[in-house]
């Protein structure tokens, strides 16, 4: 039992750190043009990010299986070509966990940046800086706090992920089944004092994330660091 439930821990949290990883380098490009773009797709842009806030997890899971299955067009050449099955293994769990929590790390970064004063970018231009330079190097350091909300949120989300995560990966030890499904099956096979085990982790661990990250944006904001 103790070999499951580290099992189970330990694919939980490296699903979350896969997640986040990931969600950091493509969420900061989506954010950086949606603070700063005027185009007239914005709004549609903005509304395919955050989706995910209003979609039921299960509608999403469900067209994500169709998508990848090797029944389908698209998954049969993931799987023909590339070698890559995505549904009910530990790669499609990452990519529906991406997906599913991309407005978790895109809105706090964007407001972020958008609350930034324009002379910022516009000093830096004037240095002869790039934008990547700009981005990079003069924006981003503005905006740790906002980061560090994206990247906590993102993290945490992704491992109270449930129902994308049912559908698109299902409930296989040691490849897919993580803490959250876990606690299901605990709860459903009437387990409580494991079911307990695995919740009061998660509980354990998320509050002491969000304390740290609460305790370390309020020394920003006294330090007047976003």
């Amino acid at each position: 039992m103790e070999d499951s439930f580290f099992q189970t821990m330990k694919l939980t949290f490296e699903l979350a750190a896969f997640t986040t990883l990931i969600l950091l380098f493509i969420g900061i490009p989506i954010a950086y043009f949606l603070s700063q773009t005027k185009s007239a797709f914005k709004p549609a842009v903005e509304a395919v990010v955050s989706l995910p806030l209003v979609l039921p997890p299960s509608v999403l899971g469900f067209y994500l299986l169709l998508a990848f299955s090797p029944k389908n067009r698209f998954g049969s050449w993931l799987e023909t070509n590339l070698d890559l099955r995505l549904v009910f293994s530990f790669e499609g769990l990452v990519v529906a966990s991406v997906i599913f929590s991309l407005p978790f790390m895109v809105h706090p970064i964007q407001s972020g940046l958008s609350a930034l004063p324009k002379n910022f970018s516009h000093a830096a231009y004037t240095l002869g800086k790039s934008k990547i330079n700009t981005l990079f190097f003069v924006l981003l350091p503005n905006i740790r706090s906002s980061l560090l909300t994206g990247i906590v949120i993102s993290f945490a989300h992704t491992i109270g992920e449930f129902g994308v995560v049912l559908m698109m990966g299902g409930n296989i030890a040691g490849e897919t089944r993580v803490a959250s499904i876990a606690i299901y099956d605990e709860v459903e096979a009437l387990n409580y004092a494991t079911a307990n085990q695995y919740a009061m982790t998660l509980f354990i661990i998320s509050f002491a994330i969000l304390l740290l990250v609460y305790g370390i944006n309020r020394h920003f904001m006294h330090s007047g660091i976003r």
